[in-house]
């Protein structure tokens, strides 16, 4: 069974794996059907969707009639005016067949003027706060990605008080010095806070090369069950964060038998190996910056 911790200040104890509905967006029924059962296997009691993400929201409905107590619920917009926001709420409550979602998510808010529209007067968080009064959300959230997004989430927690925070980390990535900086003052100041830190991109091997597939994600993620285990392991092998699965359904079983098994977090030695080994090459360079 997957380990539970408490999920920020939110009063609720989450799976330390987070099952990313992601990989839902473009699934029959049929097949969600086949696949959400794992979840209760593993013990996962916590669900990441997103109104972007194709019929993820649609598809997670079904599962959840006659189960919606026994998940924290997460969403996301990527809307930035306050109308969009509770617009893509409200159709996102529909889409899931529920009355409320345990928390609403800012969508890769990574761009200054996405960033200023949002936080302005007439913007999202203004709009999804009212929302959370209105009993239509309990937490809000800030997620990105990019080399920028430590920094920015950081900016974030400066002018709203997020309950939680959603960024990439894996060995690759955590090796630029500067996104390391930068993600350890992030983490920090989320413990001060007790501001949930949740991370994606765990099992990443690189971007895809031309030709390369099939392609279940827009990365391309390592397929060698050892490396898959030790690249979970080393996320959570910090108490502090929790790790969202990949987009890629079929490794959903091999991440939740790696985070459940026992084991210590793997050496810098083994990961330094894998990082040869298997090709992996951080997936964001500050110049392309943040896809889903």
């Amino acid at each position: 069974m997957i380990e539970r911790a408490g999920f920020g200040r939110t009063g609720h104890d989450s799976s330390r794996v987070v099952f990313g509905a992601a990989a839902l967006a473009r699934m029959r029924q049929e097949k969600a059907d086949e696949i959400l059962p794992v979840l209760r296997e593993f013990g996962v009691n916590h669900l990441d969707t997103a109104a972007d993400y194709g019929d993820s929201e649609l598809r997670l409905a079904a599962w959840l009639a006659g189960r919606r107590h026994e998940f924290f619920l997460a969403t996301k917009t990527s809307e930035r005016t306050g109308d969009g926001a509770r617009a893509s709420l409200e159709r996102s409550l529909q889409r899931l067949g529920v009355d409320q979602v345990d928390l609403i998510q800012l969508h890769n808010l990574v761009e200054e003027d996405d960033w200023q529209t949002a936080h302005g007067s007439a913007g999202a968080v203004t709009a999804l706060a009212r929302a959370r009064d209105e009993g239509l959300v309990r937490f809000i959230g800030v997620t990105g990605h990019g080399l920028r997004i430590a920094g920015m989430h950081r900016r974030s927690l400066e002018r709203f008080d997020f309950d939680s925070v959603l960024l990439p980390c894996n060995y690759a990535l955590l090796s630029d010095g500067g996104y390391r900086s930068d993600f350890e003052a992030l983490v920090e100041t989320c413990q001060t806070r007790r501001v949930a830190v949740q991370t994606i991109k765990s099992v990443a091997r690189r971007r895809w090369a031309e030709g390369d597939g099939p392609r279940f994600s827009w990365y391309e993620p390592l397929s060698d069950h050892d490396a898959i285990a030790r690249a979970v392991r080393y996320v959570l092998g910090r108490p502090e964060l929790f790790l969202i699965t990949s987009s890629d359904a079929h490794l959903l079983r091999p991440i939740l038998e790696a985070a459940s098994a026992p084991g210590a977090p793997p050496s810098e030695a083994e990961l330094d190996a894998d990082v040869a080994a298997q090709g992996i090459h951080p997936l964001f360079d500050g110049a392309e910056l943040d896809r889903i």
